[in-house]
């Protein structure tokens, strides 16, 4: 018994860090439109901004003020402005971030996420490459089941009038 705890034990430890070295390695090999240093990007972001878009921190649950937000308008990238999600297919996912069953088409690009040590489908923005948050397939099923889990302080949100 102790023997095979310790194989399942060693193989996860594997797994785990072989995916965060291919998930480092491809992420710094994408290019992105908007491409700055890190010290350029320090400048423009706020602190919390910058651990979650630049290095994928997560957000507390239910901290964003983007969670209650109202009526028509366009949520977009706290680091460059592109547009990312429409306020009409966010929906509460009682996860404590906001949530989306879709993107705005050409707005966010997807990668892989091992950190948690399982694989996880990322959302970056499309534009500046900024960390986002995950998509899941628990979404509405009604529409596209799927789950855009997204932090609020990666985000800013324009209302229009309609």
């Amino acid at each position: 018994m102790r023997k095979l705890l310790f194989i399942m034990l060693a193989t996860f430890s594997l797994v785990s860090c072989k995916g965060n070295a291919q998930e480092e390695k491809a992420q710094k090999k994408q290019q992105f439109e908007i491409s700055k240093s890190e010290s350029e990007w320090k400048k423009e972001l706020t602190d919390a901004e910058f651990k979650v878009l630049r290095k994928k921190a997560t957000e507390r649950p239910f901290s964003s003020d983007l969670l209650t937000v109202k009526g028509n308008g366009t949520f977009t990238c706290a680091a460059c402005g592109n547009e990312l999600y429409e306020n009409k297919y966010k929906f509460e996912s009682g996860t404590g971030w906001p949530s989306f069953d879709r993107a705005i088409e050409g707005g966010v690009a997807f990668g892989s996420d091992s950190k948690l040590g399982y694989q996880r489908d990322e959302v970056h923005c499309a534009k500046c490459g900024g960390h986002l948050g995950h998509v899941f397939n628990d979404g509405p099923s009604e529409t596209t089941g799927k789950r855009h889990c997204i932090n609020g302080v990666a985000m800013d949100f324009a209302a229009t009038k309609k």
